[in-house]
């Protein structure tokens, strides 16, 4: 497993996304769907074994679920993994929201405690808090790195101008977006920003809700239980007949590379520059394989704006 060094901390370049432990995502009308306890505890292990050693969850999926499923992995496994988790998303609700200095303190503290550890490798703000200044958040993640909760912070779902906004202020270690064949916005501005600031690029979604491998068909509904059929709104706009062409193309091109196509959307986002590492979602221990098999998919600077330009 090939491996980079994000801040203070290494990790493995395919990192497991904890996001269905008990929901699907941070969607409150989802928690208890998702994987079980038991399928998620088969999914650690599958990545563990294969040497993806660094997992990614946050205080709102599955309502706290993910985070407390990996402590009891951890736990009854005796492994200690790289740990990522975030705080704040717009989908919680009542008094207690935002990244306040005081809210951050007690989720810290709640995500420590689900997951067992006496600190975490990255903590995130989940999204952008425009009613906490930025000044307070960043003070606070600095303070929880000098008291050793935390060893790095970082942002997630941040577009260009709050990551600038950020940037003026302090030095997050990564940033977290959404990016992949199918969602590139984080091109025009927020890549050029990670290098100039030497801030590591995390991408989440690189399958785009599954998109990318191709099991959504033209004309056809989306199975149940995918995710598409539980929480399409993130990625309804994909539905028109370009996007099949496109899903077309990159099939016939990644047959000509001997992989399928996720294991090309996954070979095409390792290939850019400012990518430091993956974040995937694997629903089985049988879906992880794509991202191995990426590794071993060595793009030219011209086989990855050929894959681009399916687009």
């Amino acid at each position: 497993m090939e491996r980079r060094r994000l801040g203070t901390v290494e990790v493995s370049r395919i990192i497991l996304g904890c996001g269905n432990f008990g929901g699907i995502g941070s969607a409150p009308e989802l928690f208890g769907q998702g994987e079980s306890e038991d399928e998620a505890l088969r999914l650690m292990d599958a990545a563990w074994q294969l040497g993806i050693t660094t997992f990614d969850t946050a205080d709102a999926y599955g309502g706290g679920r993910s985070e407390t499923a990996i402590g009891n992995w951890m736990r009854s496994r005796g492994h200690r993994p790289e740990l990522i988790t975030k705080t704040f998303n717009p989908m919680d609700t009542g008094q207690d929201h935002g990244l306040g200095r005081a809210r951050i303190t007690r989720q810290i503290e709640s995500s420590l405690d689900r997951l067992g550890v006496e600190s975490v490798d990255f903590y995130l703000a989940h999204e952008f808090d425009p009613d906490t200044p930025l000044e307070e958040t960043i003070s606070t993640f600095e303070s929880l790195v000098q008291v050793g909760l935390i060893k790095n912070w970082g942002v997630s779902n941040f577009d260009a101008e709050q990551l600038r906004a950020t940037l003026a202020i302090g030095r997050p270690t990564l940033l977290q977006n959404s990016y992949s064949l199918l969602e590139r916005a984080d091109e025009e501005k927020v890549l050029d920003l990670c290098a100039a600031f030497d801030v590591a690029y995390t991408p989440m979604s690189p399958l785009a809700g599954g998109w990318l491998t191709g099991k959504y068909k033209r004309d056809e509904p989306p199975a149940a239980g995918s995710r598409m059929a539980l929480r399409p709104g993130p990625y309804e706009h994909l539905q028109k007949g370009r996007t099949f062409d496109a899903l077309d193309r990159l099939a016939e091109n990644a047959a000509s590379h001997g992989v399928d196509s996720a294991a090309l959307s996954y070979a095409w986002l390792l290939a850019q520059p400012q990518v430091e590492a993956i974040v995937i979602g694997p629903r089985r221990p049988d879906q992880i394989e794509p991202a191995l098999k990426a590794l071993e998919v060595r793009l030219s600077k011209g086989d990855a704006e050929a894959i681009a330009a399916l687009f």
